[in-house]
């Protein structure tokens, strides 16, 4: 990342802390807009663990993921007195990280794989699959190991908004209304696009889950 970047962005100096722990996010903002700007990292702290891992799903690549987040969080220092309150601050926050991260996608003609061990979609709950993990085997070892590259495949090629949808819900737990504020869409929109999304995983991994 940038040094400019960098010493635009309080540093985050502790690990991850749960968001409900201190005062409301909208107070910490204004205390940050009357000059405390050292009160950024508290929210840095709060929900840069969960930006990190929603852009990773949506990249499969730790260090773009790692340098997004970043950037979100340097982007939304710069921005923070544009925040008006009307939705929560995470909310603010992963609206600008999706948006860079989606452009960033745009760009990028090289992908990595993702891991099976970091996905919670739907098709893992199949029961030939829940028995397959269950039995430890060289045969479960193989079958896992191949579920897991067309997994990789079927995720990647799906567009970057129906990845995104089955991240937020699937994998964040993120409600659907939450999700239309963060990717500036209807509530019907994210259904429809939740529900294409699995359908699609479900069809391009049918041959495996047979």
């Amino acid at each position: 990342m940038a040094s400019d970047s960098d010493s635009s962005l309080p540093p985050s100096k502790t690990g991850p802390r749960s968001p409900q722990e201190g005062p409301p996010d909208n107070e910490v903002v204004r205390r940050i807009l009357k000059g405390e700007s050292e009160l950024f990292e508290e929210l840095v702290r709060r929900y840069q663990q969960r930006v990190y891992a929603t852009l990773y799903h949506m990249t499969a690549n730790h260090e773009d993921a790692t340098d997004l987040t970043q950037d979100a969080f340097v982007k939304a220092f710069r921005a923070l007195a544009t925040f008006k309150g009307d939705s929560s601050f995470y909310t603010w926050v992963y609206r600008i990280a999706v948006n860079r991260t989606l452009n960033f996608l745009k760009q990028r003609k090289q992908r990595t794989f993702m891991s099976l061990n970091d996905l919670d979609v739907q098709v893992e709950h199949d029961p030939d699959l829940v028995s397959l993990i269950s039995d430890r085997t060289p045969e479960r070892d193989a079958r896992l190991s191949e579920l897991q590259s067309a997994l990789n495949a079927a995720l990647l090629k799906l567009s970057e908004h129906h990845r995104l949808v089955v991240t937020l819900h699937d994998i964040q737990g993120l409600p659907h209304e939450e999700i239309a504020r963060i990717m500036e869409c209807n509530v019907g929109t994210v259904r429809s696009r939740l529900f294409y999304a699995r359908q699609q995983l479900q069809a391009l991994l049918s041959d495996h889950l047979k």
